[in-house]
């Protein structure tokens, strides 16, 4: 039998080859033009947990031949379906070092360069509130977000002064202004900088409503709430996970609903898909970039390399002032390489011949445990 890592290397080809007869990033996005989904709709994609360990900025080094850091051959196995989004949102788990002083687990400095890899990709904006948003203080937090403003992606999560953590990051996609609001659970314990307590958004179910009401106030169409939450290694979503759900997409203004779509992070895994008052929840996106990953009982563990990309299809109202609603959700299962450092659609993968069956099916599996198949959650293509 095949080895899986070369199995895996020959489904990166592929990929990449299929990437390369793509058509190029085209899209209305912060003032880009370019088709939507459907005649005046739009099509948002979401990601994972970026997560950059030590063998993966190592991998990154060996494919910028030594001088420097070269992240963007490990995304683009994911390039074709984020670049043909109206909207992609990653999520930048970690903060970014400086002249070399790049560090992995437990306290992260990931290098900048990854940024650029991101835009290269084609996404539009990150999350950046996690429990690592503290790994390097106010300094790792000022580097991060001043590399993602270089690269022109958009973040939401931390902020450099009280007036950027009190403005909403807007998206234009097709003919619509998407709110994106990032929050943690915590920062590990670490102290918020002196003075700044408002340098990393921490969850608060009323500060969350209160901050999406503002944003629809402002004229945001669609509110999109990323939240760092859950427990890690856990298929399922834990009870706080479902509590904060049903809150959250429970909160209304008159007849609409102030939160559009949460996208969850942090668990290592993936986690369900769940339509929840009528809104669709992820609960665990997985980690989309990380080293070898160790479950909390020490054993290297093959889920925490495992993830999902999310695509969702907007539909505008009928009448104006309306909801947006989502016509189409999907789930696309991902894998990262963690011996060819590559992200792998595991789909096309296993079009090209690779047997990864069981992978996919597993995913597949935890992401329709709560019954998102007869709410019309698909697995896309």
């Amino acid at each position: 039998m095949i080895a899986r890592s070369r199995l895996v290397a020959i489904a990166v080809t592929a990929v990449l080859a299929a990437g390369a007869a793509c058509q190029a990033h085209n899209r209305e996005v912060a003032g880009r033009p370019g088709p939507s989904a459907g005649p005046r709709g739009f099509t948002l994609v979401a990601t994972g947990d970026v997560l950059p360990h030590t063998p993966v900025i190592d991998r990154a080094r060996f494919d910028a031949g030594g001088k420097g850091y070269d992240f963007r051959p490990m995304l683009a196995g994911v390039k074709p379906v984020v670049s043909a989004a109206d909207l992609a949102l990653c999520h930048m788990e970690t903060v970014y070092g400086e002249n070399g002083e790049y560090t992995g687990y437990p306290l992260f400095k990931s290098p900048p360069e990854v940024a650029r890899a991101l835009a290269t990709t084609g996404y539009d904006g990150c999350s950046t509130a996690s429990n690592h948003s503290l790994d390097d203080g106010a300094a790792g937090i000022l580097r991060t977000l001043n590399a993602l403003d270089e690269a022109k992606v958009k973040h939401a999560g931390t902020a450099r002064s009280e007036g950027e953590s009190r403005t909403a990051t807007v998206f234009r996609a097709g003919p619509a202004r998407v709110a994106h609001l990032s929050y943690t659970y915590g920062v590990n314990d670490l102290p918020l900088p002196a003075g700044q307590p408002w340098a990393v958004n921490l969850i608060d179910k009323e500060k969350v409503v209160s901050d999406a009401r503002a944003a629809r106030k402002a004229g945001a169409d669609v509110v999109v709430v990323s939240l760092h939450w859950g427990t890690e290694w856990q298929d399922a979503p834990d009870e706080e996970q479902l509590t904060l759900a049903r809150d959250l997409t429970a909160a209304r203004t008159g007849d609409r609903p102030d939160i559009d779509l949460i996208l969850g992070t942090h668990a290592h895994v993936p986690q369900a898909y769940e339509k929840v008052n009528d809104t669709w929840v992820v609960y665990g996106m997985g980690d989309q970039i990380a080293g070898p990953m160790y479950n909390d009982q020490g054993v290297q563990d093959p889920r925490g390399n495992e993830s999902t990309l999310g695509r969702f299809t907007f539909e505008p109202p009928e009448e104006k002032g309306g909801r947006w609603e989502v016509a189409k959700a999907e789930f696309l299962p991902q894998l990262f390489d963690v011996d060819a450092g590559r992200t792998v659609d595991l789909n096309r993968a296993i079009a090209g011949g690779a047997d990864l069956r069981g992978v996919r099916d597993r995913i597949r599996d935890v992401v329709l445990s709560r019954g998102a198949a007869e709410d019309g959650l698909e697995m896309g293509k």
